[in-house]
């Protein structure tokens, strides 16, 4: 698994890149996703509204994007905008930490191929629930 961390993402993210991927690790563990060929990306709104428009047609920043890879050597690409994330958890009165892991486990599922609905949502919920007991440190009650 590859971290990427770009330098112009918004300082609001609170994870270091080894924080990010412990819960990564944490997340796929519970979902039973392999991470083999996983990238993460965190960047800033100007590119995520790139990646929007390019590859889903939609206007504006998004918070999180899957990009699957027919190669079975690898799970796809995955990327959060620091910017969006952070904007939202305030929005929702959410702490950062928890919000920002609800959207990495959401893209994850993606990744392995589910789509939106119930099953998702419980996947998720359980995935964050089982983190948030099991990565030690993580402060998930901070904004």
């Amino acid at each position: 698994m590859d971290i990427i961390v770009d330098t112009f993402a918004d300082p609001r993210l609170p994870f270091s890149p080894s924080e990010l991927a412990d819960l990564v690790r944490c997340l796929a563990r519970t979902l039973q996703i392999s991470l083999h060929g996983l990238v993460v990306r965190i960047t800033h709104d100007q590119e995520m509204a790139e990646l929007h428009a390019r590859f889903a047609g939609g206007l504006g920043p998004t918070n999180v994007l899957s990009f699957p890879t027919d190669d079975p050597g690898r799970l796809g690409d995955l990327v959060l905008s620091a910017d969006t994330v952070a904007r939202e958890a305030e929005l929702y009165l959410q702490p950062f930490r928890a919000y920002a892991a609800r959207l990495v486990a959401h893209g994850l599922l993606h990744l392995a191929g589910l789509p939106h609905g119930p099953e998702m949502d419980a996947l998720t919920d359980l995935a964050v629930a089982e983190c948030a007991a099991d990565v030690p440190g993580f402060a998930w009650g901070e904004p």
